[in-house]
C-alpha cells in the first residue's frame, strides 16, 4: 500500500467508522487524506467532524452544504418518475449516493487527489452506488474500500483500535450498536442488530421522524401543494425552494406519523435484508405527484411512465444515476412534465394520505364527457363499432377453433 497513493478524499462523517478510515488511511497508506463531509439534511451537527479532522491533522477539509442541489437535481428528478423499488420504497438512501460521489470526484480534481475512499461495506448496495459513480464520473480514479481490505471485522475490534489510536468514541457506540441508521432529508433508514429477525415487529424506538399513527392527531389536517412541469414549488400557497418544501412536509408527515416502511428487500449484491423506512415528506410528495398527474397526463403518457417506473427504480437502487440509460429515461420522463402543473389537496390522518382534490389550468378532465347526466359532446352509440373491432379477433378465434 505504502506509496500506491499520494493523496486520497474520504468521505467523511465523523462517527466512529469514519474516524477509524481516516487514521487507518494514515496509517497504512501513508498519503494526505482530504475529508469531506456532505449536509443532505441528515439532522446532525456537522461543525465535530471538522474538530475531528482537525484533530488528525488534516489540512483540507470540506463541509458542503448539498441539501438544495439534493432535492432540485436529484430527488425531484426521480419524484416525477413516481419512483419505487420493489414497489414500495421511495429510494432514500439510493438517491443521496450520486450525489455524495459527484461532489466527491469534485473535491478530487479540485485538490489533485488520485483516490477517494468510502465506509461502506462489502455487503451493502452503497460500495457500488459509490463506486459505480466515482467511475463514471472519473474512470481513472483509484477507489480505496477499508471495509474489504481491513481484518477489523467487528465492532468489537473499531473500538480497540479507536482506544490505541486516540480516536474519540461517543459513548453509546461502546459495546453493540443496536441498529445502523442512515438519514438525509429525504428519509432516515435503520437496518440490523434488533431489525435482523423479520418476524419481529420493529421495536418503537427506531422510529425517530414519526410519531406513532396510534398517538398522532385525532383530528385530520388538509395541506395543498402546488406543481408546476412536474416539480412541486409551493405548500398551502407559499412558495418554497425545493429543500425547504420537502423539510415542511416532512413536518406535516412526521406530526400524523405519515411515511413508515417496514421492508424486506433485495440487495443488488444478491441478499435480501430487512430495513425500516421513514420517509414522512416524500410519502406525501410521492401521493401529491400521482394526484396532479391523474388530470394533467394523456393515458398513453401515464402508462407508459407506469411500465418504466420500475427499470428506472432499479437503475438508481443499484447504482446507476449516471449511466445512459438512466438518462434516457430522464428524458421521456421529463418530456411527460411539461403540463403537469397545478395544485392537489391531501388529507394526513393517522399514518395515511389521500388526495382529496386536483386542479390544473392544463387539465385534461373533461366534465362534459363523463357526466351521467344528458351530454352534447359523446355519442354512446360510438360504443358499439368501438366494442366489436376490440373483439373482432376473440370472435374470430372462437369461431375457428370451436
Amino acid at each position: 500500500m505504502n506509496g500506491s497513493v499520494k493523496k486520497v478524499v474520504l468521505a467523511y462523517s465523523g462517527g466512529l467508522d469514519t474516524s477509524v478510515i481516516l487514521r487507518w488511511l494514515q496509517e497504512n497508506y501513508k498519503c494526505e487524506v482530504v475529508t469531506f463531509t456532505a449536509d443532505l439534511g441528515q439532522g446532525e451537527e456537522l461543525e465535530p467532524a471538522r474538530r475531528k479532522a482537525e484533530m488528525f491533522g488534516v489540512k483540507e477539509i470540506f463541509i458542503d452544504d448539498l441539501r438544495e442541489e439534493f432535492v432540485r437535481d436529484f430527488v425531484f428528478p426521480m419524484f416525477r418518475a413516481n419512483a419505487l423499488y420493489e414497489g414500495l420504497y421511495l429510494l432514500g438512501t439510493s438517491i443521496a449516493r450520486p450525489l455524495i460521489a459527484k461532489r466527491q470526484i469534485e473535491i478530487a480534481n479540485q485538490v489533485g487527489a488520485d483516490a477517494v475512499a468510502h465506509g461502506a461495506t462489502g455487503k451493502g448496495n452503497d460500495q457500488v452506488r459509490f463506486e459505480i459513480s466515482y467511475y463514471a464520473l472519473r474512470p481513472d480514479i483509484k477507489i480505496i474500500a477499508p471495509w474489504r481490505e481491513w481484518d477489523l471485522g467487528s465492532r468489537t475490534k473499531l473500538i480497540e483500535y479507536a482506544e490505541q489510536n486516540q480516536i474519540p468514541i461517543a459513548k453509546d457506540k461502546r459495546g453493540e450498536a443496536p441498529f445502523s441508521v442512515d438519514a438525509n432529508l429525504l428519509h432516515i433508514s435503520a437496518e440490523g442488530k434488533v431489525l435482523e429477525d423479520p418476524w419481529s415487529e420493529p421495536p418503537e424506538f427506531v422510529y425517530s421522524r414519526t410519531v406513532n399513527p396510534e398517538q398522532a392527531p385525532d383530528k385530520p389536517q388538509y395541506v395543498e401543494i402546488e406543481f408546476k412541469r412536474g416539480d412541486a414549488v409551493g405548500v398551502d400557497g407559499e412558495a418554497l425552494s425545493p429543500a425547504s418544501l420537502l423539510t415542511r412536509l416532512n413536518e406535516l408527515g412526521g406530526k400524523h406519523g405519515i411515511g413508515r416502511l417496514d421492508l424486506v428487500e433485495n440487495r443488488f449484491v444478491g441478499m435480501k435484508s430487512r430495513g425500516v423506512y421513514e420517509t414522512p415528506g416524500g410519502t406525501i410528495l410521492h401521493a401529491a405527484h400521482r394526484g396532479i398527474e391523474s388530470i394533467t397526463l394523456d393515458r398513453g403518457a401515464a402508462h407508459l411512465k407506469d411500465e418504466i417506473m420500475p427499470r428506472y427504480a432499479e437503475l438508481i437502487y443499484n447504482g446507476f444515476w449516471f449511466a445512459p440509460e438512466r438518462e434516457m429515461l430522464q428524458a421521456l420522463i421529463d418530456k411527460s412534465q411539461e403540463h403537469v402543473e397545478g395544485t392537489v389537496r391531501l388529507k394526513l390522518y393517522k399514518g395515511s394520505v389521500s388526495v382529496v382534490g386536483r386542479k390544473s389550468p392544463k387539465s385534461l378532465y373533461s366534465l362534459a364527457h363523463v357526466t351521467f347526466e344528458q351530454d352534447q359532446v359523446y355519442n354512446q352509440r360510438d360504443a358499439e363499432g368501438f366494442i366489436k373491432l376490440n373483439a373482432l379477433r376473440l370472435r374470430l378465434a372462437k369461431a375457428s377453433r370451436g
